[in-house]
């Protein structure tokens, strides 16, 4: 995997890459939709490519060991011959579901011990193990396990935490190099800063996470409840740490103020299932402001869901008939506020590196976070 920087913002640390794999380049900044168990909730991959114009998508590790199970993906070819993209994927190591399943879990030295919230079966997921388990979904980029501490968490908890996503991460490495991919693609292992919102700590596991020298660094627990300027805070922080000739990916975050004051940051990389999740429930973003689709005012509302759209949703359905479609629950709605959401996120990166090179970044950005910020 290769990473070059483009052009840089004078203004800010904002800046435009392209990173190449084997499924092909991607240019960042850039927005990668989450595809849980393989895909992208509500959207067939023929849009994901035609009309969201995605470059990269994600998949997850835990899920996908648990359903379909790695045999069947193994028997398929790896995941890109299984769900049919062909571009890049990443996966995460399955940290963040361990975290999340805190009430259902052991955690050792070693690994986590937890249930499966399919069936209540027990499992254990060791660093040497998720790096298995991801050679065989055989995505382009691969997550290192780590442990995702929960907002507020006490410092002792927090440093300890730390050291023991650390010591798996040299577990990570060991195993990946004496490992190789299954079929016949390279693939990339990403580190994951964490240290919550400890500046102490974050600094720490910053050069921790520099000194392996990987094709790309993570920064991880920071879209678990934590204040917005905290967050941007410890973003600013890593990222003057981490190497500037690799890339930067924000795990989990975010709206799209988040993803541009992010970019503003140095961030190059982002996922979140916020656009596909709140389309579900009728949160559409727009370069106008946020709209809720449900609420009685659109109900008679024929005009365009975003009047400054650039997808074909934009063209073909109105803020009327969506709202109808949410509120009788028709699949078609979830698919047209998923599609809408997604293609807006992937204007809105696009448009961020066009003003990076441009050398217009920071006006358009404080511009575009007044407006993104409006409930119409």
């Amino acid at each position: 995997m290769n990473f070059t920087v483009q052009a840089e913002d004078d203004k800010s640390s904002a800046r435009a890459g392209e990173l190449t794999t084997d499924h092909g380049k991607i240019q960042t900044p850039i927005f990668m939709p989450v595809g849980t168990a393989g895909a992208v909730k509500a959207i067939h991959i023929k849009d994901l490519e035609e009309d969201v114009q995605a470059q990269i998508i994600l998949g997850n590790t835990y899920h996908l060991y648990l359903r379909p199970g790695l045999e069947v993906i193994e028997n398929a070819g790896g995941l890109h011959k299984f769900n049919g993209w062909n571009k890049p994927i990443l996966t995460d190591s399955g940290g963040y579901q361990v975290y999340s399943l805190a009430n259902t879990r052991k955690l050792t030295k070693d690994g986590v011990i937890f249930n499966s919230h399919i069936d209540g079966s027990k499992h254990k997921f060791t660093p040497e193990g998720v790096i298995d388990i991801q050679r065989k979904i055989g995505a382009d980029i691969i997550m290192a396990f780590d442990e995702c501490t929960p907002y507020p968490c006490e410092y002792n908890y927090a440093k300890k935490s730390m050291v023991l996503t650390h010591d798996w991460l040299g577990r990570c490495f060991n195993h990946f190099n004496n490992t190789s991919p299954l079929y016949g693609h390279q693939q990339a292992l990403f580190p994951i800063v964490q240290g919550s919102v400890y500046k102490d700590l974050r600094k720490e596991s910053a050069e921790k996470i520099a000194s392996f020298g990987a094709d790309g660094n993570a920064i991880g627990g920071l879209s678990v409840g934590e204040p917005h300027e905290m967050m941007y805070e410890m973003t600013e922080l890593v990222c003057n740490i981490l190497p500037k000739d690799k890339p930067r990916y924000l795990m989990g975050v975010g709206t799209p103020v988040n993803i541009l004051e992010s970019i503003s940051l140095g961030i190059d990389m982002f996922d979140c299932v916020m656009p596909t999740r709140n389309a579900r429930h009728g949160l559409l973003y727009t370069q106008e402001g946020i709209i809720n689709i449900k609420n009685e005012k659109w109900k008679n509302d024929f005009s365009v869901i975003d009047k400054n759209g650039n997808s074909f949703v934009d063209t073909f359905h109105t803020k009327a008939y969506l709202r109808h479609l949410i509120h009788a629950q028709e699949i078609l709605g979830a698919m047209i506020a998923s599609l809408h959401n997604l293609t807006f996120y992937m204007w809105l990166v696009k448009q961020a590196r066009e003003k990076i090179i441009e050398g217009t970044f920071v006006e358009w950005k404080n511009i575009m976070v007044k407006q993104l910020s409006v409930r119409l």
